[in-house]
This record gives C-alpha cells, sequence and structure tokens, in this order.
C-alpha cells in the first residue's frame, strides 16, 4: 500500500521520470531507510537509477560510525553505488561561530549537490515526511508567517542547479516505520532527537502532543493547510509577476512604479508586488516573520500614505523608498554632488553647432554656441525650456552651470518681480531627486539666466539690436 502511494505521488509530481537519475540522501533512521527501499523498489518500475548519499557529521561519535556503516552496507546489499562525507563539524562550528544545525546543513546540502554533479544527477531525494511539515508549518504559524510560510516545505525545488525532491511528504511518520519494520529493514535512532534544546525537538516533544488535545489529527489538518496554501502561494506569484511586468520598469539600480496604478491593486497583490521586489533587489525578507511583514507592509503604507508628495525612508541592506508625486522608486541612497561648471565667451565662440557642450549627471547635455546668424544656431525643441537664446553681448561672462542653492530667484518673462527656484521646481512637479542635480545657469554676477527644462530668465534677451547670439540647448533623457 505505501509503495503504491508513494508511485502515485511520484508519477503525480513528476518527481523521477525514466531515465533520471537521483542522489538519496540517508541519515540511518526509519525516515530516509524507508525513503531508500522504496525507491529502490521503484526505481527498476518508473525507469530510475539512484546513488545513496550518507553524511557522518562527527557529532556522536562511535554512534554515528555505526550509523554510516549499517547505511553503507545496505545501499551495497542493494546493488546501488555509495558516497559517504567525514565532516567535523564541532571542529567546524567552534571555528565559524555558526549555529549547529544551520551549519550541519549547510555543508550537508553542499556534499549532497557535490555528489549530483559528480555522478549526473538531475535529482536529490530527501525524506522530509508529513509530520515534518506538520511541524514546519506549526513552526512559523508561531514565528509570524503569510502564504508563502504557510505553503511548508514544497515536494520539489530548486538548489544549486538540481533539484530537491521530498517524496514523503503525503506519508507520516508511523508508516514509515511500519514498513521498515514489515519489511525487515535496519535502522537507528539518533539520540539527538530527543535533546529538548533544539526548537524543533521541543516543539514535537512537548507543543505537539498538548494541541493533539484539541484535535488528534492535528498533524493531518496542518499538511491539508500547508497543500492549500502552496496551490493560492503559487497564484499569488504568478499574479504578482503579472503586475510587476504591467507596472513596474527598471531604474537608477533599483525599480520605479506609478502610485496610481498601485492603489489600484487588492491589498494582497500590493504586499506581494513589494516582496517581489525585495526578492529581485536581493533583500526580501525570505524569513517569513515580523521583520518581513514590518518592512513590507511599511513601504506599502508609504505608497499609499496622503501626505507631502516628496518623501523618502531608509529600507534594509542600503536600499531607500522615494515618493516623488506619482512616481514611487526602490533604490539605492541618491547622494548627487553639487558640481559648478564655467562657460566662458572665447569656448562658445569656437564655432557654432554645440561649440561648448557639458553631459550632466541625469544623463542630460547642455551646449552653448555663440553665433551672428541666429538662424544657424538650433531651432529644434520648446523655447525657454529646451532651447534658449540671448543677447550675447549684453551677458556677463563667464557663465556658470551648477546645482541650485539656498535663497537662488529668477526674473521670469512676462513677470513683474522675482520667483524662488524652489518654488518653481515645486510649480514643475520636479522631484527631489531631481532638483538635487538640475542645472542652473548663471552669469557673471550670479543672475539666474536659465534653469533648462523649465524656463527662461528675463535678463539678456534678444532684441532688434542684438549683433551676436548666444544659443543654449537642453537634450537628452
Amino acid at each position: 500500500m505505501l509503495t503504491a502511494k508513494m508511485r502515485n505521488h511520484i508519477r503525480e509530481e513528476g518527481l523521477l521520470r525514466p531515465g533520471e537519475h537521483a542522489v538519496v540522501a540517508v541519515s540511518g533512521g526509519p525516515d530516509s531507510m524507508a525513503l531508500l527501499h522504496l525507491l529502490w523498489r521503484l526505481s527498476g518500475e518508473l525507469g530510475f537509477a539512484l546513488t545513496v548519499a550518507h553524511v557522518n557529521h562527527g557529532f556522536r561519535g562511535e554512534e554515528s560510525d555505526e550509523e554510516e556503516r549499517m547505511v553503507e552496507a545496505y545501499a551495497r546489499g542493494l546493488g546501488l553505488a555509495f558516497r559517504v562525507a567525514h565532516l567535523d563539524m564541532p571542529a567546524y562550528i567552534r571555528d565559524t561561530g555558526r549555529t549547529g544545525q544551520a551549519a550541519s546543513r549547510e555543508r550537508r546540502y553542499a556534499f549532497l549537490a557535490e555528489t549530483a554533479a559528480d555522478c549526473g544527477a538531475a535529482k536529490i531525494a530527501l525524506a522530509h515526511h508529513a509530520d515534518d511539515q506538520a511541524e514546519t508549518v506549526l513552526m512559523r504559524v508561531l514565528r509570524g508567517t503569510g502564504p508563502q510560510g504557510l505553503s511548508g516545505m514544497l515536494a520539489e525545488r530548486s538548489f544549486a542547479n538540481v533539484e530537491l525532491i521530498r517524496p514523503l511528504l503525503r506519508i507520516n511518520k508511523e508508516a514509515l516505520v511500519g514498513y521498515c519494520r514489515d519489511e525487515g529493514i535496519p535502522y537507528r535512532i539518533d539520540s539527538s532527537n530527543a535533546k529538548r534544546h533544539y526548537t524543533r525537538n521541543r516543539l514535537r516533544l512537548d507543543t505537539m502532543p498538548l494541541l493533539r488535545q484539541y484535535n488528534p489529527r492535528l498533524e493531518d489538518a496542518l499538511v491539508r493547510l500547508a497543500d492549500v496554501m502552496q496551490g493560492e502561494n503559487a497564484y499569488l506569484t504568478d499574479a504578482a509577476k503579472a503586475a510587476f511586468d504591467s507596472l513596474v520598469r527598471p531604474e537608477d539600480g533599483g525599480f520605479a512604479f506609478s502610485r496610481k496604478a498601485f492603489q489600484g491593486l487588492h491589498l494582497a497583490l500590493q504586499r506581494r508586488l513589494i516582496k517581489l521586489l525585495l526578492d529581485y533587489l536581493a533583500v526580501g525578507p525570505d524569513q517569513q516573520d515580523d521583520f518581513g511583514y514590518v518592512l513590507t507592509e511599511g513601504i506599502r503604507l508609504a505608497v499609499l500614505r496622503v501626505g507631502p508628495p516628496n518623501a523618502s525612508l531608509d529600507l534594509a541592506a542600503n536600499l531607500r523608498f522615494y515618493r516623488e508625486y506619482d512616481r514611487i522608486l526602490i533604490a539605492a541612497p541618491h547622494h548627487p554632488e553639487p558640481f559648478l561648471h564655467y562657460i566662458t565667451e572665447e569656448a562658445a565662440t569656437a564655432g557654432t553647432g554645440g561649440a561648448w557642450q557639458l553631459v550632466l549627471p541625469n544623463g542630460r547635455t547642455l551646449r552653448a554656441a555663440v553665433a551672428s546668424d541666429r538662424n544657424v544656431l538650433p531651432a529644434e525643441g520648446r523655447n525657454g525650456r529646451d532651447r534658449a537664446i540671448f543677447d550675447c553681448d549684453s551677458l556677463v561672462f563667464p557663465l556658470t552651470v551648477r546645482t541650485r542653492r539656498e535663497g537662488d530667484r529668477i526674473r521670469l518673462m512676462g513677470l513683474k518681480g522675482v520667483k524662488k527656484v524652489k518654488d518653481i521646481f515645486i510649480d514643475e512637479k520636479l522631484p527631489s531627486r531631481e532638483r538635487a542635480v538640475w542645472p542652473v545657469v548663471t552669469d557673471g554676477e550670479g543672475r539666474v539666466l536659465w534653469l533648462p527644462g523649465i524656463r527662461q530668465s528675463s535678463h539678456s534677451t534678444v532684441t532688434e539690436e542684438t549683433s551676436r547670439y548666444l544659443g543654449m540647448t537642453f537634450t537628452g533623457p
């Protein structure tokens, strides 16, 4: 019966196909020994090959060595290739300061991936079963989780150019122990499983028995929850990717999107889209805990909050959130350097067609040229915005191209008095990050002549008496 159940699971999930090769991770406990025997029994029928891999962590001395000898003897008795890794984990943990379980898992998975590469295996079979799945889901519930965490362990997932498969996720521990007993399969019980200094062990030995008072079939309920959430989590993930493709664009080493478009998404999709962005930026809260919730929810609320049109806040891992009117940007912090460049009359009169030019930090280009004939100056672009023409002889050189300074004012054509450059930037809805690197053109006396791309001043304007023209253009993204 157990063989048929596993056969169906392998076929339904496509875990192993004819011609494939799998490395079976066998510790020596009843779970992995049952997995080995079941896969061996099905290998001829389903047409896949097996290699047995065992890790001796060196934690339990002779007990570990005995497990290794038992697994090797049984594997070779089945006619299967056997690989073993001898690790001095106590020394490794002492030298690196890593925790025991995390360090052991890291080294164990590295050995399994190496073994798979050596023998050309595309799959690594692990012995996690239904009880492990239930414990995993409950641990994540206690820690704080979302749909991804409630999905538990997947039957198949990618790892280091191979696929990790878990053919036993629908079979409980009791059935596996019974299978070993009925088939005469040897196994060893790891004495560390009874030690309560591991969180998972305390959960298994203390918490789960207590909760069974409320639901005798607790494990079944948690496994069903994981199964349901895997489907719903996959749906949300696909929907978030579709929203990303539709709404998000790469920008400044990060990602930008429209606040209004984000507002139109369902709450669940808003959260998933933010998490996806953080994942792509390699700072996604992989752990579904308080930190992950606080980070994603903090960003979501910052996007939706009614408040100043320009705002920013620091995120994790050297990222910053920027809200600039309808534009939302998540990228590395922006620390622009102020700049100052001079335009001498000699440089501008070296020729026509852009004798002087400057590429600005925002990627745009500013050009200046002097000509006696206005018609030879560039004519494309919007007057006062993309291009400006001045009476060259009334200008005070050298001109400067610099970043805005506090107190800058401009006398605009057609208006009485002066207006603060800062207020003009706000009126134009120029994002705060752009304001810091937006060029301001001034004359030799410090008067603002032009805000490229925005407005021209009333200083040194062209008249009927003008004989020499200074033309400037502002082009680029």
